[in-house]
């Protein structure tokens, strides 16, 4: 898991007006590198959590594993994810599992890499 401080605090409780909805909405801001598209739409996004304090885990996968544009992937989420009101804290938690596959893209996503 890495731990990224969140750069925007406020004094009321997040967990009242901050929804894993609007994380994910954030996140569908993020777009992969290499197709250019959101993260949201490729299946990469597995979850989000929120505690009571405004800390934000977001439960990731890459395409791949060793993918080389994970730093790249892990900068977007984390100032994505960041910006949004009463985020305090931001971790990242990448998993593979279970493994991605391009069955786990929106229709969208499928049709416009070709798969569909």
């Amino acid at each position: 898991m890495v731990h990224i401080p969140a750069t925007q605090h406020t004094s009321h409780s997040a967990h009242d007006t901050l929804t894993p909805a609007d994380v994910f909405t954030a996140l569908s801001t993020v777009t992969d590198p290499e197709l250019g598209l959101p993260i949201t739409e490729m299946g990469l996004v597995y979850g989000v959590t929120i505690d009571a304090a405004g800390a934000v885990v977001v439960i990731l996968t890459l395409t791949t594993v060793g993918c080389p544009l994970f730093e790249t992937i892990h900068a977007d989420v984390s100032a994505a994810v960041s910006a949004l009101d009463g985020v305090t804290d931001v971790d990242i938690d990448l998993t593979f599992d279970p493994p991605w596959h391009p069955g786990m893209m929106s229709q969208r996503a499928q049709a416009e890499v070709g798969l569909i």
